[in-house]
């Protein structure tokens, strides 16, 4: 593990503690979800709702998952037995799920990522957990676009990175201006795909989007 790649573990690794370590109990959060039952209206102690606070923060447990894990464990295990292979490496329509940290809304939609690898590359399965890292947060789609490309580019060190997001927030298609149906686009390039226009033109048409 180079220098970089080690302060970047270690800089995920601080960020989990302090999640660990500001984190309430079970109980409390139990107690916050019955609060927002009363404040919604409801009595959280007739019979449907009597289970819903643990049912809740189990709920809580994997949308926010994403805090405790670390995007460097998962890429720091490459393989070099490439025969040089150099060329673009794309993994398309990774479906994922999140949540808006304004409104704590679903945001919902597909990820393309694609990098040159230099000398190694990384199993596709942890492109897609990488992705499960950032999701599995309270996120802005744009934030998000930026650390799943970042942790690649920082980790892998390859040649280029382009990240690209679709989603659909549930904070405006299912309250506030009410807009079914629309979506969201974001993109991050970094080396050659932000430098060359050919090999941004090829993963562009690669996802379709051309």
């Amino acid at each position: 593990m180079t220098p970089a790649i080690l302060n970047l573990s270690k800089k995920h690794q601080q960020e989990r503690d302090r999640v660990i370590n500001r984190r309430p109990s079970k109980e409390e959060a139990e107690e916050a979800v019955r609060t927002l039952l009363a404040y919604s209206g409801d009595d959280s102690e007739r019979e449907g709702l009597k289970d819903t606070p643990s049912r809740v923060i189990r709920s809580f447990d994997e949308f926010y998952s994403g805090y405790l894990k670390d995007p460097v464990e998962i890429l720091e295990r490459t393989f070099e037995e490439t025969n040089g292979y150099d060329e673009m490496v794309l993994l398309k329509n990774i479906m994922f799920v999140s949540h808006c940290e304004h409104h704590m809304a679903p945001i919902i939609g597909k990820v393309h990522v694609a990098y040159l690898p230099r000398g190694r590359v990384v199993g596709i399965s942890k492109l897609a957990r990488v992705v499960e890292v950032y999701a599995r947060r309270l996120q802005i789609q744009e934030k998000m676009t930026a650390q799943i490309a970042n942790a690649i580019n920082g980790v892998l060190e390859p040649g280029g990175v382009a990240v690209i997001i679709e989603a659909e927030h549930h904070c405006m298609t299912t309250r506030g201006v009410n807009k079914p149906g629309v979506s969201m686009t974001t993109s991050k390039m970094l080396g050659a795909f932000r430098d060359d226009p050919r090999t941004r033109s090829e993963f562009l048409a690669n996802v379709g989007m051309s």
